[in-house]
């Protein structure tokens, strides 16, 4: 197996400070992405780390030119990118997300040889990394962290309609004073504010013991990067979502995964087609959910545990309508 050991190079193209020699690998489901996988290597491509960029592509269900792309990508940055392939079909009752990430997860650990110490990075294909975003997410491990979630923000070159560039800045600002009332009443010293709130399969980074344990990658048809995360905290997994990690994602809304990026974005465009207001739970709910945390945790709970109990609890109800006139936490 090649040297995978990673250091930061400055912009000057001197070498930067150092992350140390941890071996890493993207990992990255894909089902007929030949359009958009060329712009995912060449971000990746870009990426201000010394060395090869190991790269684990899980093709499932493919029936485009994404082979071909993929190739073209080797012969482009063959001393760049060191980029492994499995293709795999999955019966209908299983072409989903869930067994998708899982295959190119599992795919990344073998590239990896099984060691715990190895770092698994997820990201999807419609993804465009930043050149920070491999190093960061290996500073914020080496910081502490055992599960990094980045912040995802739509791609500055896909075109946005107005109303729905509005809608989302509605919601960024309606999760940044959610964050805001729970460092206020509720700080982890492992997770400190700033920090976002994003901990999805587009940009995910954990060590392969922590994605072992926590039972892989769960194959199920949606929410698999959140039950992923779930069940690492349950065992006592700190997650960490610092700014310094971030990536852009497209503004389709006909995405491969049911329940993903892309659902959430159609969702958003049908309600404002319908006139109808976007909908969450209030912040008195997250003020109270925020205090019963730290209360469960004044009695002794643990991650693992409050997590479970969690759980249990009723969902909140989306009874506030998002707008400019928001109060502020």
């Amino acid at each position: 197996m090649p040297d995978l050991s990673i250091r930061a190079v400055g912009t000057d193209g001197g070498v930067g400070k150092a992350t140390g020699s941890t071996p890493y690998c993207v990992c990255v489901p894909a089902r007929n992405e030949a359009e958009r996988l060329p712009i995912l290597l060449e971000a990746l491509a870009g990426q201000d780390v010394e060395g090869h960029v190991p790269i684990a592509i899980g093709l499932n269900n493919t029936t485009d030119r994404s082979v071909d792309v993929i190739e073209a990508a080797r012969l482009r940055w063959g001393e760049r990118l060191l980029i492994r392939v499995d293709e795999i079909t999955f019966a209908p009752a299983l072409a989903h997300a869930g067994s998708a990430r899982r295959h190119a997860m599992a795919l990344g650990a073998e590239a990896m040889g099984g060691r715990n110490d190895a770092v698994l990075i997820s990201t999807d294909a419609d993804s465009r990394p930043p050149p920070s975003w491999v190093r960061a997410n290996l500073a914020a491990l080496q910081d502490g962290g055992e599960v990094i979630g980045g912040r995802l923000e739509i791609d500055e070159q896909d075109s946005l309609p107005p109303r729905m560039a509005e809608a989302r800045a509605l919601w960024d600002h309606y999760w940044s004073t959610v964050r805001a009332i729970e460092d206020a009443i509720d700080p982890l010293a492992w997770d400190p504010a700033p920090r976002h709130g994003d901990h999805t399969g587009a940009s995910l980074a954990l060590r392969v013991e922590t994605w072992r344990s926590a039972g892989g990658v769960p194959a199920v048809p949606s929410g698999e990067d959140r039950a992923l995360v779930a069940a690492a905290v349950a065992l006592g997994a700190r997650l960490r979502h610092p700014p310094s990690v971030w990536t852009r994602v497209s503004a389709r809304t006909e995405g491969r995964a049911e329940g993903g990026m892309a659902a959430h974005m159609a969702d958003m465009s049908r309600t404002l087609k319908a006139g109808e207001p976007l909908m969450a739970p209030s912040f008195d709910q997250w003020r109270r959910r925020s205090a019963w945390r730290r209360s469960q945790r004044q009695a002794g709970s643990d991650a693992g545990s409050l997590a479970i109990l969690e759980k249990g609890l009723p969902p909140m109800a989306r009874n506030m309508a998002l707008s400019r006139a928001m109060e502020p936490a």
